[in-house]
């Protein structure tokens, strides 16, 4: 499948780990994964070939960002996470449905918990999404044209833009690099903000999903609010600092095994 990476189980739980402490011995991880630290070093050292982590003195840590995480690491990070929030956003979608779809890992996993439905009318500028769409026959994919963006595989830009106006779905499902505590929804490129927001406009519902990491993190472009959905769909529980922006609106929450969060 497009944008799929060849990797162990334990190979994606050490990238996810090392992301989120900044570091890892060979030594740590071996005694963690109770194998050895050859064994260990066979598994960065391919993590450290698809660029998803690097080499230090003693260890490895994650490549010194130039933006956003690359792509690849990206579809392995709290991929279970990420898994969840896809199957209840697929467990809320009916057949005969036309959805828009984002660019990002999570949009693209929801996809893949959607390829048992019938009859579903994709929209979308993310070719991960497009492709993994194509397997069910039954499907119509439209995609948007212009300068594909290496890496990530999607379409940005006025022409992007342009495509998803073009349309009225009945769903819109995107993500967002990062959320502040003030409900702010932010970006790393002001193109996937006016992507984002097309979708957000010619959507008769909006579904923002993604996993309890974004809450907090950072990223420079501002794109609209957490109010502005119709739901949220994520792993964990909102924490009660992001709920604060919801009082007094429409949008729900959803959380992964729980239910309604607000």
């Amino acid at each position: 499948m497009l944008g799929q990476i060849d990797i162990s189980k334990r190979q994606a739980e050490i990238a996810d780990l090392v992301q989120k402490a900044g570091f890892a011995s060979v030594e740590e991880l071996a005694d963690r994964f109770e194998v050895t630290t050859q064994t260990i070093r066979r598994d960065v050292n391919g993590l450290c070939e698809l660029g998803i982590l690097r080499r230090t003195h003693g260890g490895v840590e994650p490549p010194a960002p130039a933006s956003n995480i690359h792509y690849s690491t990206r579809q392995i990070l709290n991929l279970a996470g990420k898994q969840v929030i896809a199957k209840q956003v697929a467990d809320v979608i009916e057949n005969n449905q036309s959805i828009a779809f984002s660019i990002g890992t999570t949009p693209e996993i929801v996809m893949q918990a959607l390829v048992a439905h019938d009859k579903l009318a994709i929209f979308t500028n993310n070719l991960n999404v497009a492709f993994t769409a194509s397997i069910n026959p039954s499907f119509q994919v439209t995609i948007a044209g212009g300068r594909l963006r290496h890496g990530d595989r999607d379409i940005l830009g006025s022409s992007a833009r342009a495509f998803f106006s073009n349309y009225k779905v009945d769903i819109g499902v995107f993500g967002v690099a990062g959320v502040d505590e003030d409900g702010t929804l932010l970006d790393f490129h002001e193109d996937e903000v006016s992507a984002r927001q097309s979708i957000l406009a010619n959507s008769r519902k909006s579904y923002l999903v993604l996993d309890h990491s974004k809450f907090g993190r950072s990223a420079h472009v501002r794109g609209g609010k957490l109010s502005d959905v119709d739901a949220i769909f994520t792993d964990r529980p909102v924490p009660k600092a992001f709920l604060a922006s919801l009082d007094g609106t429409k949008t729900r929450v959803f959380v992964a095994g729980q239910g309604k969060q607000a």
